[in-house]
């Protein structure tokens, strides 16, 4: 039963995480292997074909043959490997600008069902009434228990100024709700600002989108133009799930010293062996101007807590790794997901590519985020009583097939987690427990509350919940790092650090 319900919940996470992963966008060149292909095996890829078309119980086309096996090929090298056809890449791109034509709300999966997080604001399903919380059990009338989270969101998707049914249970309603919503093409704002008391700022991303770091600047401009004193600055992380790497790179340089070392990269090609520094050329679009260039010169030296948690990845873990090896910031919150792995967009047609695993990213102190994460350096659980899902966190190194990091020891990568046998019980009280989604930026955020206390200097009211196995994983972690050689990004990053010391949609 354990294992059922990491599945389902490991569906919500991997949508995300696959998804909206970091990307680059290379010259696509055919490459050769320097190897002989086995003829062997291949010609036994063709035996089978043939036995598929002439023994098969019923005439199969020939391209969904091949294209399945493509498709699994990828999908069984390691989690966020995958092949995309038509649909999938149109997807995927959608994802990368911003945008996409469904109905707007952000959802997650819930004993089955489809559980509303947030509706977009200004979209359709925002004007339809749809609220965060509400359970959605069908799609044009069709049953949502026993479909993945991708499948259901790919039916409330579709083509702009279409129609769809949802069957909606709200809590304080008798009877199920059914809506028709128009699907429109959404704009995903991907950053949040406010002032959340004078003197002290919040600033949300979501995801990093090509979007992101021009939304930044204009949104931290018009933090400092509100309050030209900040004291404090918190960048929220939590469940941005990854994005664009210059979209990660800008977002460090906003904080960081001109020219620091943000991220390195490693793989077995050449130019994935790359180091990528706090510079214009790095995160700049289609030559565009600098969109950091006009911000306040204090955004160098305000003080900064990162929030953080297990759906903090990829280009998030990024930032956070980045700031925090500079010690530019107070990482608070709970350890990320550990998804520190390059995938690189292959474009074989006009409309299909494979997006495929290239390389992992190293953090300025040469750490690996792979399968690891980043540790805050403050333990801060979502609220006063705790994180009441905390046994159904799903991070990457729980994915099967996924790629190990190199400083892991081989016996802790075939230990793998050792969670199971608990996951139930803790299961059973998250959901009896029956908390309210958190309202990231609100006066209930209990991590936001225990950010602002940490710059007026009160008491933070720390995790004690997994303490040991995290400071477990900080030690390994540090003591890999202290034993390999300090790498050319490495020193480049202790030099700056010692010249500066002082975070799916249908």
């Amino acid at each position: 039963m354990g294992n059922k319900v990491k599945s389902m919940v490991l569906v919500g996470l991997g949508m995300v995480a696959g998804v909206a992963v970091s990307l680059q966008y290379p010259a696509i060149a055919q490459k050769a292997s320097g190897s002989p292909l086995p003829l062997e095996e291949l010609r036994q890829l063709s035996d089978v074909f043939g036995l598929i078309k002439s023994d098969y119980v019923e005439p199969v086309d020939d391209k969904k043959l091949l294209t399945e096996a493509i498709s699994g090929m990828v999908a069984s090298l390691d989690p966020h490997s995958v092949y995309l056809d038509k649909k999938a890449f149109a997807e995927m791109r959608e994802t990368v600008e911003g945008k996409f034509v469904g109905i707007g709300i952000e959802v997650g999966m819930e004993d089955g069902y489809l559980k509303v997080v947030s509706p977009i604001e200004d979209s359709p399903a925002f004007k339809a009434g749809i609220k965060a919380g509400d359970v959605i059990t069908r799609i044009d009338n069709t049953p949502i228990k026993g479909l993945s989270l991708d499948e259901s969101v790919k039916k409330m998707r579709g083509e702009p100024r279409t129609r769809v049914a949802v069957t909606i249970s709200r809590k304080d309603e008798d009877k199920p709700l059914v809506l028709t919503i128009m699907r429109e093409e959404i704009r995903v704002q991907s950053v949040k600002a406010k002032i959340i008391e004078p003197g002290y700022a919040w600033l949300r991303i979501s995801q990093f989108q090509e979007p992101t770091v021009e939304d930044m600047a204009r949104k931290l401009s018009a933090l400092y133009a509100q309050d030209p004193h900040l004291k404090g600055l918190v960048l929220d992380l939590r469940n941005d799930p990854g994005g664009v790497v210059p979209g990660a790179i800008g977002v460090s340089a906003a904080f960081l010293p001109k020219d620091a070392v943000v991220v390195s990269t490693n793989g077995q090609l050449a130019d994935s062996k790359q180091t990528f520094y706090a510079r214009p050329e790095y995160y700049i679009v289609r030559g565009k101007n600098d969109p950091l260039a006009k911000l306040p010169a204090a955004l160098k030296d305000v003080p900064m807590v990162v929030l953080v948690n297990v759906g903090s990845a990829s280009a998030s873990e990024i930032v956070a790794g980045a700031l925090q090896d500079y010690k530019r910031a107070i990482i608070m919150g709970s350890q990320t997901f550990g998804k520190g792995s390059v995938q690189t967009l292959r474009q074989l047609t006009a409309d299909t590519a494979v997006k495929l695993t290239t390389a992992r990213y190293y953090t300025p102190l040469n750490r690996s985020i792979q399968a690891r994460g980043i540790v805050p350096d403050l333990l801060v659980d979502e609220s006063a009583e705790g994180d009441a899902m905390k046994g159904l966190h799903v991070r990457e190194a729980d994915l099967a097939k996924h790629l190990n990091n190199e400083a892991d020891s081989a016996a802790a990568q075939q230990q793998g987690p050792q969670r199971d046998e608990l996951e139930e019980d803790l299961r059973a009280a998250a959901l009896a427990k029956k908390s309210r989604p958190v309202e990231f930026g609100s006066k209930d955020d209990f991590q936001l509350q225990q950010a602002l206390r940490h710059f007026k200097g009160l008491p933070v009211q720390l995790s004690k919940a997994d303490g040991a196995a995290v400071a477990a994983t900080a030690a390994s972690a540090a003591s890999a790092s202290a034993a390999a050689p300090a790498s050319a990004a490495a020193k480049a990053a202790s030099a700056a650090s010692a010249k500066s010391a002082p975070a799916p949609r249908p």
